[in-house]
């Protein structure tokens, strides 16, 4: 009998535990760790924070969905990994063991790598967690009772630039509703080097439409922008050139601003020496399994991916929901071959699939695979994707109550959007 640890219970951790008690015989013991005892659907945070959603409606309580399975689950912060002798240690003192440990914790946020950017400070918001949106939503209210300049944006070394997007138009969206968008001046503030960008060296014609989609909402723009300070109603920011060279410094005054913060990994698993990058993310091969450990397996935003190039200020590369599904796929056939004494045969595709809501409208592209050159590069916007982008939510947070396996972007998303299966 093995035992089979899963460390994370989010877009990746759960869809995770079901596949792979569908794949293994019941004898095959199956732990979710996570340090929260509630599903939360990241995806539908920027609804959140203009209180399109609440909590109620985008999370629910892990335990008995995964039981119902025949899953174990532990609420508790994992503190430590000790790869060498397979356990790991919670933050009350209990240890668990493991014959396989699968990594899907999701990222760190490094508030701390610019000073003032943590929410708790209150000088600036987030849509990373729940919790996060909810007190975004808080200083929403604010600034429409006292409206003012709006920056949204990402810091430097952020990886996942949509919701940023998203949060924009969205907002755009919402004080149109209200018949105040006149009132709010807003300003995008990203690292990226140009708008479009999305840490993976545009998606078809990305630019021009985001580009073109901004100007429309008479959003302004500052690309190149290394944000290195944020105090209460102002944020300082350094603008590059495409040569990393200082080319204007700006200081913006705001009412409100959210702003992506940086990944790393979580501490417990960057902490374990040999397993991580220097930003403490799992180091994987095509089999989604850690060289120095093999036992250990990481999926999702966990994983370390280089950049898809080199920019004035740093980013990093998004892992996107298509990717995650398909790297869960591999990690549960490898693992199930594994322990059938088979070769590993199975690989994820690393392609990049993505809906993005805009308030009453959407976009949505696919770059197959993620790293250029690409074989797809392709880019498209309509109504239809915002009414997609709904139905996914409803789709996707039945789905882990129910604990089904069915791969969701390949069986409907990929239809959906006329592509057919990548591979």
């Amino acid at each position: 009998m093995a035992h089979i640890v899963i460390l994370g219970a989010g877009t990746g951790g759960m869809p995770c535990a079901y596949e792979i008690r569908e794949m293994l015989a019941t004898e095959h013991k199956i732990t979710v760790i996570n340090e929260r005892d509630y599903f939360q659907f990241v995806p539908s945070n920027p609804w959140v924070a203009v209180g399109w959603r609440d909590r109620d409606s985008i999370t629910f309580d892990i335990r008995p969905h995964l039981e119902r399975k025949g899953i174990n689950f532990i609420a508790k912060r994992c503190t430590r990994i000790d790869a060498a002798n397979n356990r790991m240690e919670m933050e009350d003192g209990e240890t668990v063991n493991y014959d396989y440990l699968i990594i899907a914790t999701g990222p760190r946020l490094a508030f701390e790598e610019v000073e003032g950017s943590d929410p708790k400070l209150g000088h600036t918001q987030s849509i990373c967690t729940v919790d996060h949106a909810e007190k975004a939503y808080e200083a929403y209210k604010g600034l429409l009772q006292d409206p003012g300049q709006v920056i949204i944006g990402a810091m430097p070394f952020a990886s996942c630039f949509g919701p940023a997007y998203e949060f924009t138009f969205i907002i755009d969206a919402d004080l149109r509703k209200r018949k105040m968008r006149d009132k709010v001046p807003m300003t995008f503030v990203t690292s990226e080097p140009y708008i479009g960008h999305l840490g993976l060296g545009g998606v078809g014609d990305s630019k021009g439409f985001l580009e073109s989609d901004l100007r429309a909402h008479h959003v302004n723009w500052i690309t190149n922008a290394k944000v290195t300070k944020v105090e209460s109603g102002k944020m300082y920011v350094e603008e590059y050139d495409d040569s990393g060279h200082l080319r204007k410094e700006h200081e913006l005054a705001f009412k409100y601003t959210m702003m992506l913060p940086a990944f790393k990994g979580v501490d417990a698993v960057a902490n374990v020496e040999g397993l991580c990058n220097p930003r403490g993310f799992v180091l994987v091969d095509s089999h989604q399994r850690n060289p120095t450990y093999p036992n250990i397996y990481s999926a999702g935003v966990s994983i370390a991916i280089p950049p898809v190039e080199a920019t004035a200020v740093p980013t990093g590369a998004p892992k996107t929901g298509y990717m995650i599904e398909s790297m869960v796929t591999a990690i549960v056939h490898n693992i199930a071959d594994e322990i059938a004494g088979r070769e590993l045969s199975t690989n994820a595709t690393w392609n990049a699939i993505c809906l993005a809501d805009m308030g009453d409208t959407g976009a949505a592209f696919v770059a197959l695979p993620q790293m250029p050159p690409r074989n797809l590069a392709w880019f498209k916007k309509g109504k239809w994707v915002h009414m997609a982008k709904i139905a996914f939510e409803k789709y996707f947070i039945r789905k882990m109550k129910r604990g089904t396996s069915e791969p969701i972007y390949e069986k409907y998303i990929l239809k959906m959007l006329g592509i057919g299966k990548l591979k």
